[in-house]
Order: C-alpha cells, then structure tokens, then sequence
C-alpha cells in the first residue's frame, strides 16, 4: 500500500520525462504565436493605419480560428491519432508562417497586407487547436489518467513559457530584421519540429465510446464557463498591453507578457500536486482570487513596476484555473472520448480569447485602455461565484 502511494522517483521522473517530450511541440506552437503578439498590434495601427479595434480584431481572429476548430481537433485526436493530429497541425503553423511573411512583404497596399494577415491569424489558430488537444490527449495516453493535471499543467507551462520567452524576442526580432523576419521564423521553427517529430511514436488509439463533440461540450460546460470568465483577463493582457503602454507614454510592453508568463510558470512549477491534494474547486477559487487582484492592479498602476506587478500576480492566479477545472471537467467523458472532452473544454478557453479582442477594444474606444482591466477583473471575480456555486452543487450531491 505504501509503495503504491508513493511510486519511486525514478517513475516519476519517467513519466515527466515522457510528458515533456509531448508538449514539446506545444511549445513550438506557442513560441510561434508567441512572436508576433507584441507588434502586431502596433503593426496594424501604426504601420497599416487601421484602429485599435481593428488591430484587436486581428488577434482575436486566430483566437476565433482556435475556438471553430476544436470539434475537428477532437475527432481527429480520437479517430485519426494524435501523432498525425500534431503534424497536421505543424503544417499549419508553416503554412502562416508564409502568410505571415506575404502580408509584410505586401504593407504598402494596407487592404491586401491585412486581409492576408488576418488568413494567416487564421490558420495559426486552427494550427493551435490541432496540436494543443493532440498533445493533451497524447500525453494522459501515454502516462494515464491519473495524470491527467500534470498532463495539462505542463501543456501550460509549455504555452505560457513559449509565450513568455517568444514576446520581447519578436520585439528584438523586429527592430533588428523588420516584420518580414516573423514569418520566416515561423516557418523554420514548423520545419524543425516537423523533423524532430518524425521518429516520434503515436499513443496507440482508445477503444471504447466514443461521445459526439456537443455532447462532451454539454458535459463540461459549467466548469467551461467558468473559465471563459477567468480567462478574458489573459486575451485582454496579451492583445492590448503594448497599446495600453503606448497610451499611457511608457515602454517595455513587452515585459508584462513575460512577467506573466514567468509567474504562471513558477506557480505551476510550486503547486503542481495541489489540485491533486486540495481539490480541484479550492485550487481555482483560490487562483481566480489571486488573478483578479492581478488585473486591478494593472487597471489602477500609477507606474510600469506596479503593472509588472500586477502581471505577475494575474499569472500567477490563472496558472492553475484551468488545469483544475479540467480535471474535474475531463472525468465527466469516457476515456475513448478524451479528445472530445479536451477540445470541448478547451472552446471555452478560446472564446475568452477571440472575445477579448472585440470586446475590450470596444470599451478601449469609449472610456480609454485603463478600463479594460477593470472589466477584466470584474468577470474573474464573476467566474469566481460561479465556482462557488458549482462547488456547492457538487457537495450536494455527494451527500
């Protein structure tokens, strides 16, 4: 009973081994995305002359993209494999990386830069979709479903740390090689992990029933929802935080992402068996908390140091929102239909992110940049009651 509770070190570190070889190509994924968040805004607006609103709607875009193509992902995870759903996906990530680097190359016609730009965002984001569910599903195939936070919790650090890396190295990028240099970038870090994947072995696909995309959704919607509220306040940070500098007269937008995503990192890197000890609900009431606090210290920062601050503790609230919320979200769909269940779980992740673009910028345009935080801490700490009211819900019912 003993050695079963506490498995020796050595399969420990096998099966984070194994999981780290998975999200892998998360990482390259994201680090693509990563690279061109912080100047494509200002690319937008400042180089193509459109409005913050149309420069949140660009980035919001691949977020729209990711949202659409869950469903696919998913069957393609439970019916195609995840192996091949990775490359797929990879492939995408290249084909934008083209784009990306037509749409520069072609910004002296700011009509025809931007449309292509916004089909690029587009097939980035369905890229993402394929290979974040593909990786997830691959990896609690691989070491089980017991695994199934610490699966996710390293899918985050990998994205988030991709992000966090990725950000001021696009900036730098910029400056030293011009905009074209993203999408060669893009482009060659596709081609890499498309090398290194090719001797890379697929879990073997789950047998058992296999749920509908809508009926999975219908599983974990409630504890979807809730993360749609907390995680607006990331899709606002990341797609306004470089006009909210320039606003406010400041440099170094940059960093904010990096702070953020170094925090969220340490957090899960702390507190990775929490969820396991704590339970899923006090994990995220307690994360959802901690990232509102977050972002109305940004709202209300009088200096760069208070916002780094304030980045840095909505971080560290959101690190562990979602992989507490998706156990308890994954264990409502059989094992056959994990897939389904990721993809579905994670529409809701996406929609926060192809909202907050429209949506803040909307409210930018009205009452000013500083607000859109406020808004964004007001729904975390509305998807904050909400938990609250699924965690009794769930009591209940054990009783």
């Amino acid at each position: 009973m003993t050695a079963a509770q506490q498995p020796p070190t050595p399969r420990a570190s096998s099966v984070t081994l194994k999981i780290v070889s998975i999200v892998f190509y998360t990482f390259i994924a994201f680090f693509c995305i990563g690279l061109p968040i912080a100047v494509l805004p200002g690319y937008v607006h400042d180089q193509l002359g459109f409005s913050a609103v149309v420069a949140g709607l660009v980035i919001g875009a691949q977020y729209l993209a990711t949202l659409l193509s869950r469903p696919l992902a998913g069957r393609a995870a439970d019916g195609l494999g995840t192996k091949r759903t990775v490359v797929l996906g990879l492939i995408g990530v290249g084909g934008s990386g083209a784009l990306t680097l037509a749409a520069t190359l072609l910004h002296g016609e700011p009509v025809l830069s931007l449309s292509v730009l916004v089909i690029a965002r587009l097939l980035l984001g369905a890229a993402q979709g394929l290979v974040g569910v593909a990786t997830n599903a691959w990896g609690i195939n691989e070491v089980g479903a017991e695994h199934t936070a610490r699966v996710i919790s390293w899918s985050g650090i990998a994205s988030y740390g991709a992000v966090a890396l990725a950000a001021p190295m696009g900036v730098g990028m910029v400056q030293l090689g011009g905009f074209n240099a993203l999408g060669a970038a893009l482009m060659a870090l596709a081609g890499v992990a498309l090398l290194c994947i090719r001797r890379k072995t697929s879990a073997p696909l789950m047998r058992g029933e296999r749920l509908p995309f809508w009926a999975a959704f219908g599983r974990v919607a409630p504890y979807g929802v809730s993360l749609t509220l907390a995680s607006i306040g990331y899709g606002t940070l990341t797609t306004f935080i470089t006009l909210y500098y320039l606003d406010r007269g400041w440099n170094g937008a940059a960093f904010c992402l990096t702070a953020f995503g170094v925090s969220f990192i340490v957090a899960r890197l702390l507190f990775i068996n929490a969820i396991n000890r704590l339970g899923g609900f006090t994990v995220a009431l307690a994360c959802m908390a901690t990232e509102a606090l977050g972002l109305a210290l940004v709202w209300l920062a009088p200096s760069t140091a208070f916002t780094l601050l304030g980045a840095s503790l909505a971080g560290f609230g959101l690190s562990l929102v979602y992989p507490a919320l998706g156990v308890l979200a994954i264990s409502q769909v059989p094992s056959a239909s994990r897939g389904a269940g990721l993809s579905a779980f994670a529409v809701f992740f996406d929609l926060a992110l192809a909202l907050a673009g429209p949506l803040m910028g909307a409210i930018a345009l009205h009452l000013g940049y500083r607000w859109i935080f406020c808004f964004a801490a007001l729904l975390a700490v509305s998807g904050l009651g909400l938990v609250l009211l699924l965690a009794r819900h769930a009591r209940r019912a054990g009783h």
